[in-house]
């Protein structure tokens, strides 16, 4: 006699559908494991090919590279026979040396991708949006949210400083831009500390290579979780006035017309385009 608390057998038709959800979950797992493998070798790829350019342009960075890989590990090892621990410090040294040996060589290729882009328009916008976020240090940024037509632009960063204004181009034409921007932050997040920076060569300017170290020394008005607050805030005030300037039409208002004419007129227009 069967037992009551014996469990039911599983139907043919349940044991196959919960085979084919292992099924697809397996085949899911051996998808994502190799999109993780070709990630993983073309991350690769591409480091070997910066490496191959840097070393051809920079004669000193191999030295370099092995005096860490090499001299790191000797030091330590040389430090561990003072008390017997030579062989404990050798490993240690072994996986700082290809650390610093990485630090060098990322350093010194930022080092020449700054210098190539200095000089060149939109090489600020560029380097606000490559700023590193970290332990302690985020940004949030947009750039060119101020342009004119000799290419001058100002880009937005937000940060624990509270705000930054980056110029890039000439400083005559770049103030009235930043203290247009300046206002309509006081409209929008009052109270907030807003910086100017102007990038460049000249006196009292930053250089873009400079730009990030520049940030980081400006004072922390805030902490981390309330950077994306006050970003989210501001860009509020970006999507408010691309709304309301893609509502009116463009050029000049036609004499006599008012403005709630041409309201009425906006939403007659964009409801025939609804109809189609």
């Amino acid at each position: 006699m069967r037992s009551i608390f014996a469990s039911p057998r599983r139907s043919p038709i349940v044991k196959g559908m919960a085979d084919a959800k292992k099924q697809a979950a397996k085949a899911a797992k051996k998808e994502i494991s190799a999109a993780k493998r070709a990630k993983r070798k073309e991350t690769r790829s591409q480091m070997w090919q910066v490496f191959n350019m840097q070393r051809k342009q920079d004669k000193a960075l191999i030295p370099l590279m092995l005096l860490a890989v090499l001299g790191i590990p000797l030091v330590l090892f040389l430090i561990g026979m003072i008390w017997g621990g030579e062989w404990w410090m050798l490993p240690i040294g072994i996986v700082g040396g290809v650390v610093a040996a990485m630090f060098i060589f990322t350093r010194r290729v930022e080092r020449d991708v700054y210098k190539r882009a200095a000089g060149q328009a939109g090489a600020a916008g560029w380097a606000v949006e490559n700023l590193r976020s970290g332990v302690g240090m985020t940004w949030r940024t947009k750039t060119a949210i101020a342009v004119t037509t000799q290419m001058d632009a100002v880009h937005r960063v937000v940060g624990l400083a509270g705000v930054v204004l980056v110029g890039e181009g000439s400083a005559h034409r770049l103030k009235p831009l930043m203290a247009q921007q300046r206002k309509r932050l006081n409209r929008v997040a009052p109270g907030v500390p807003v910086y100017e920076i102007i990038t460049g060569d000249g006196e009292g300017e930053v250089p873009i290579a400079k730009l990030q170290r520049e940030l980081v020394k400006l004072p922390r008005n805030y902490k981390k979780n309330e950077v994306a607050s006050l970003a989210a805030r501001i860009e509020a005030m970006d999507n408010l006035s691309n709304a309301q300037g893609a509502a009116l039409p463009k050029g000049p208002m036609p004499k006599g017309a008012s403005m709630s004419g041409m309201n009425r007129r906006a939403r007659r227009q964009a409801e025939r385009k609804g109809e189609k």
